[in-house]
């Protein structure tokens, strides 16, 4: 039996409905693993160890074929079982080819940590079309893909979870970075929705927003030096993932690391979008 929830009048119950006996079976002789997109460098790595202290097989994702080794045999080294999986979540059928890597090791999903992505820096009207659709892939498409296609078997499990990296960048827009901001404010949006969806199911969704970060995603998304990256501090990645994957440990549907960032939010919800608009577009310039 699995318990699926539905809502009568505003009030959330719960209807007893009957798995078939088969399926049962299945889920009974597969085994947890921890999924993490964009575990080869960064935000993603650190929460890719993090979630290896639980001791489930690790699923690592990214582009880099020697960063994932690596890093798989660092959790070899641990006791902890890992297998690497370069591949581009642009690709539309990477999510089948995750899935596929699970069920052929007798494994099923029962943390994605949805962390893969990347920014492009300039005019929206000048950076390349195919990039820009290339970021929505792999910042939005992807992660609702493999959201939505792990989060049904979390629900008939009555476990498990789904941490989506989204940016304090989601709850602005961002002149010079259009596209990049608004993925992020999608991440934002639909992570909350699925929380609320999923209360009540023993699944948890939480969105986590840090800020700057000392990782290399400004170098790769080609921002250069702005006065955004020459005042404000760059967070220690660790101690960032750290926050993230605690908060997701004790089902928060929102963590965003930092007083400073956590204040920055606070004044924005007051500030007309005009004026959030100019901030950002000044501080996004080049130098």
């Amino acid at each position: 039996m699995r318990e699926s929830l539905s809502q009568v009048r505003g009030h959330r119950i719960f209807r007893r409905v009957a798995a078939p006996r088969a399926t049962m079976r299945v889920q009974k002789s597969m085994k947890p693993a921890i999924v993490v997109t964009g575990a080869s460098s960064g935000i993603g790595l650190e929460l890719a160890r993090l979630a290896a202290r639980d001791g489930s097989f690790m699923l690592l994702i990214g582009l880099s074929h020697a960063s994932l080794d690596e890093l798989a045999a660092e959790f070899a080294a641990a006791g902890v079982q890992a297998e690497a999986l370069a591949i581009d979540l642009s690709d539309p059928g990477s999510g089948e080819r995750i899935e596929r890597e699970l069920t052929g090791r007798g494994l099923f999903c029962d943390v994605l940590v949805n962390c893969a992505g990347f920014g492009r820096y300039g005019l929206a009207a000048e950076i390349s079309r195919a990039e820009q659709i290339k970021l929505l892939d792999v910042n939005v498409r992807a992660l609702t893909e493999l959201s939505l296609r792990f989060l049904p078997g979390m629900l008939a499990r009555g476990r498990g979870g789904i941490l989506n990296v989204g940016s304090i960048a989601g709850y602005l827009s961002g002149p010079y970075m259009a596209v990049y901001f608004a993925s992020k404010a999608y991440v934002n949006s639909f992570s909350a929705a699925l929380a609320n969806e999923a209360a009540g199911t023993g699944v948890t969704v939480t969105c986590f927003a840090p800020g700057v970060t000392r990782t290399a995603f400004f170098e790769r998304c080609g921002i250069g030096q702005t006065r955004l990256l020459k005042l404000a501090p760059r967070a220690n990645t660790p101690e960032t993932a750290a926050v993230g994957w605690r908060g997701f440990k004790t089902g928060k549907r929102v963590v965003i690391p930092g007083i400073g960032n956590r204040l920055i939010m606070a004044v924005c919800r007051f500030l007309p979008q005009r004026l959030l608009l100019w901030f950002v577009s000044a501080t996004q310039r080049q130098l």
